[in-house]
């Protein structure tokens, strides 16, 4: 990949531009490595160099590529721009304040993009340029000169110090002229230019006390900036011996965590002289401002002592000058190298990019998740660092460059068990000891639908009371969902089952959100007696998920069937000679002994258990004691023998019950006379229907009058309890007024039928002197007909499987719809 240095600067960088122009054409990266060279005190915004198109992505790709950098360093320096295409400068570069005099400066970032993900490693050299002037530590340097001193001595000077490097360093000193002195620079070992100042003529004290000169330092630059120092002489009387130190160059290394207020070194200057003119004073000559602040000298005996923090990563080598100069003003100078040792007193630092944060749940292993980048700032072995995760959990760490790690997954995660991962990563270094650092990541899991909702229960079983009102509550479902959010909320329906009979409204609903199952009808025990749906439970998912639970209804009976009686059923004839229209009677003969079968009453309740249990009662007899009535049976029989002295006629009113809650009943009405035979029994007909008139007339005004005093109380009573009643609806007795007398989901009830209560009277008359067997008494054969067909005279449809048999045989055909008719009059003649 070619290196595309972007040159921007002050028009006085001419020679850098043209090396930042020159270096593609002699320069190539190493594989996946993008290097660029930028001058210093670039602006903000300045471009460094087209990213996207040296990683070879083109503009299309850019938005799904997801180009981003990642810097370990504290400051962000680059940044890019908001097309994502080229690298700019975020902040001001001081080359100087970054790098110090080293010589190449190298800032290094990571580029990072996905789809699939691949990390580059960018260089950005930064140029020097001049924009630093030589400077001098001392505005004013003094010297002192006996006027003894031979031509041709040096006296050292302050050293200029320009923070540029390469050609824009310091270059060379320059001298205002002067008869008696001249300037020479002479190169250290270190590479360092050291001007001398060397005496060229005698002093003569008594002609010229003091002396004045300017000191300029030029650096190379274009164009070349300087820097200037004046030299104040003062020639004083001759001393014949100048100091003279130990060493000429002090080599000093240092621990970085020397403490404050330590020794940290010694120098030592002799002077052969006596008295003041050997009593040496020291000081710094020429000492970096950085420096002064680090180190202190003891003027009298020469101990350097450690005044400020030492910091290897700060600065790693100090210089300085040291004079001796005697109590004649006799100097002499040393070197002194200071070099900073490292310790390992920095733990490591971490940067966290995340890239998919939320992870989805379904998110393979070693997807990429996170860019780890760690720095040292130690040097060797304590600026190595080693990167972990703390735990056992579902990622690891691998190492992309030599301070890039990638966070992949592991192995397959699941929000359910595990929503959000606290993550510490560690990085510790090599030193010793070992220094170490955490940084906290918190990575969640994205919900995926990848979980059906589940029933509390698979099969619900729910018990309702028939005639229950229509919106009722049947039961609950509830179904959980271990997903979150859409994915888990679930919603319900009916999915089908034996309740939604074609052609025929549901008999339930369900409510979507509360999964509440409601009646949607008033429920029959007569025609249904249970019942099953099926109800689904869905999330909202994309594809949504569901289950099925089946919800078994069962309809328990209530009494809401009165007993009806079939035989004897009203109007019916009891023999042939009966006339048409004629009531019905029962002939019973006077010989007749106890327990002889005068008629047998048969009922029928449509109800079931209890409510369906009849028992009857002979609530009505001229002679209480001749008749009686099978309480389970319904046989009417004599209890004793027929004498002379009863009645001929006889009205026999018997009542059928249920057994329900509050009970239910029927009545049915015997007409019997007692007579040898059916000819002897028509003179009491006859006189019974000429005698009637006046009792029935008389009868029929008294019952008259009773109805209009109790219909004008009634109405007097309704009247006054109307008006609290409003609000609470018409009370039951009414609603068997309205215009719908029957249910229209449940069985057909009579007309007349309000109160439970059946009237019907049967009355047979029988020859005397024919012997009639028992079970000749009995009711004619009766259809095998359901309860709803029993009761009502409807279209019962199909059969109920629980209703049983009669003595007859089935009709013809089982699935025509048949009606329930009275049963025909029987009548029976002598031969």
């Amino acid at each position: 990949m070619e290196v595309r240095p972007a040159v921007q600067g002050r028009a006085a960088a001419g020679r850098v531009a043209l090396l930042a122009v020159l270096l593609p054409l002699c320069c190539r990266a190493v594989p996946e490595r993008v290097r660029y060279a930028i001058p210093e005190e670039l602006g903000r915004g300045s471009l460094v160099g087209p990213l996207a198109r040296d990683l070879g992505l083109s503009p299309a790709d850019l938005p799904a590529r997801k180009l981003r950098i990642v810097s370990g360093g504290e400051k962000q320096y680059f940044t890019l721009g908001d097309d994502n295409t080229n690298l700019l400068v975020n902040e001001r570069i001081d080359r100087e304040g970054i790098c110090g005099a080293l010589s190449s400066c190298v800032l290094s970032l990571e580029a990072v993009v996905e789809n699939p993900f691949n990390i580059f490693h960018v260089s950005v050299t930064i140029q020097d340029i001049n924009d630093n002037a030589p400077q001098f530590d001392r505005e004013f340097i003094a010297i002192e000169m006996i006027e003894s001193t031979p031509p041709g001595a040096r006296f050292p000077l302050g050293s200029g110090r320009d923070p540029d490097i390469g050609a824009n360093s310091l270059h060379n000193y320059q001298l205002t002229p002067n008869p008696l002195f001249s300037l020479v620079v002479r190169e250290s070992p270190d590479g360092t230019k050291q001007p001398e100042l060397v005496l060229e003529k005698s002093l003569d004290r008594e002609k010229q006390r003091n002396h004045h000169l300017i000191l300029t330092a030029v650096d190379g630059g274009d164009p070349a900036r300087s820097g200037t120092t004046q030299i104040k002489i003062n020639v004083t009387d001759a001393n014949d011996n100048p100091p003279l130190f130990t060493k000429e160059i002090y080599k000093v290394r240092l621990l970085e965590n020397v403490p404050e207020g330590s020794l940290a070194f010694q120098v030592k200057a002799t002077d052969g002289d006596e008295g003041t003119n050997a009593e040496i004073t020291y000081s710094f000559s020429d000492i970096a401002s950085s420096a002064r602040q680090l180190f202190t000298l003891d003027s009298r005996t020469g101990d350097v002592k450690v005044t400020g923090p030492l910091d290897y990563e700060e600065g790693k080598y100090y210089e300085a000058s040291v004079e001796g100069k005697d109590g004649g003003g006799l100097s002499a100078h040393a070197k002194v190298h200071i070099d900073i040792l490292d310790v390992n007193d920095n733990a490591p630092t971490i940067s966290l990019l995340p890239i998919l944060n939320p992870i989805p749940e379904d998110s393979v292993p070693s997807t990429v998740v996170a860019v780890i980048n760690v720095r040292d700032r130690d040097s060797g072995d304590n600026g190595q660092v080693n990167c972990n995760i703390d735990g056992d959990l579902p990622f690891r760490l691998e190492p992309s460059s030599e301070n890039t790690y990638k966070l992949i997954i592991a192995s397959t995660l699941d929000r359910e068990k595990v929503s959000a991962y606290n993550m510490t990563i560690t990085a510790m270094d090599r030193g010793s000891p070992a220094l170490s650092s955490r940084a906290a990541l918190v990575l969640e899991v994205s919900d995926v639908n990848d979980n059906a909702p589940v029933f509390e229960e698979a099969a619900y079983s729910a018990y309702v009371a028939e005639n229950n009102a229509a919106g009722a509550p049947v039961l609950r479902v509830r179904a959980r969902d271990a997903d979150a959010g859409a994915n888990g909320r679930v919603s319900y329906w009916l999915a089908g089952g034996s309740a939604g009979a074609a052609g025929a409204a549901p008999y339930v609903s369900v409510e979507a959100r509360s999964g509440a199952v409601y009646a949607q009808r008033s429920f029959d025990y007569e025609q249904c007696r249970e019942f099953a749906v099926a109800v689904r439970a869905q999330d909202g998912g994309a594809p949504a998920r569901s289950s099925t639970a089946t919800v078994r209804v069962f309809v328990l009976d209530r009494n809401d069937n009165a007993p009806r009686v079939l035989w004897p059923a009203a109007g019916a004839g009891a023999g042939a000679g009966a006339a048409p229209g004629a009531a019905p009677f029962e002939v019973v003969p006077r010989s007749a002994e106890a327990g002889y079968l005068v008629a047998k009453v048969v009922a029928v309740d449509a109800d079931a258990g209890r409510n369906a249990w009849l028992s009857y009662e002979l609530v009505q007899a001229p002679e209480p004691a001749l008749f009686r009535v099978g309480l389970h049976s319904g046989e009417v029989r004599t209890a004793r023998a027929v004498s002379e002295r009863d009645a001929a006629k006889q009205r026999l009113v018997a009542v059928v019950k249920d057994h329900g809650q509050p009970a239910l009943s029927a009545t049915a009405t015997l007409h019997v006379v007692l007579a040898e035979s059916l000819q002897e029994a028509l003179p009491e007909l006859s006189e019974r229907a000429a005698g009637a008139d006046s009792p029935a007339e008389l009868q029929f005004y008294l019952v008259l009058a009773l109805a209009l005093l109790s219909a004008l109380f009634l109405l007097s009573v309704a009247l006054a309890v109307l008006a609290r009643v409003r609000r609470a609806g018409p009370p039951a007795v009414l609603r068997c007024l309205g215009a719908q007398r029957f249910s229209v989901a449940g069985a057909a009830f009579p007309a007349d039928f309000c109160e439970g209560t059946l009237p019907y009277s049967y009355n047979l008359c029988v020859a005397p002197g024919r012997a009639v067997a028992e079970g000749a008494w009995l009711p004619p054969p009766l259809p095998s007909l359901a309860a709803e067909e029993l009761l009502g005279a409807e279209p019962c449809g199909k059969r109920s499987p629980t209703s049983s048999a009669g003595a007859g045989e089935p009709p013809a055909d089982a699935e025509a719809p048949q009606v329930c008719k009275p049963a025909q009059s029987l009548s029976l003649s002598l031969s």
